[in-house]
């Protein structure tokens, strides 16, 4: 079992960068793959990037390559999405999510615990 909780959301202006961190309680996060997903009203959960367990494979959805960067710390069982370059489109819930797969995954039913979720909103 692992929990997370996220916290590094909040209000930024378009073209600005946040910082989320998703904490995880355990001493097995190091055998997650771990990914970030977000969601607005009526919409589905949407990937947004995923890592590895060991951190040597990173994945992005299209709409964030080059301007969000996903990392891990597994010595502080943490991992990071640093979001550059914001747009007001980049605004949703953003949500942490841990997956003992075989293979990484990058839908939302490949994963298997998650995060409350923290608010991010881009004003433009």
């Amino acid at each position: 079992q692992v929990q997370l909780v996220e916290s590094g959301g909040g209000l930024v202006q378009a073209g600005g960068s946040l910082r989320l961190s998703c904490a995880a309680s355990g001493r097995t996060f190091s055998t997650y793959h771990m990914g970030w997903f977000r969601q607005t009203p009526g919409k589905e959960r949407e990937f947004v990037a995923a890592i590895s367990w060991a951190g040597g494979s990173t994945y992005y959805a299209d709409s964030v390559k080059g301007r969000f960067t996903i990392a891990r710390d597994n010595a502080k069982n943490t991992v990071y999405l640093q979001m550059n370059s914001l747009k007001p489109e980049d605004t949703a819930v953003y949500y942490c999510a841990a997956a003992r797969t075989i293979v990484i995954r990058t839908t939302a039913t490949g994963y298997e615990h998650w995060g409350q979720g923290t608010q991010v909103t881009v004003s433009s």
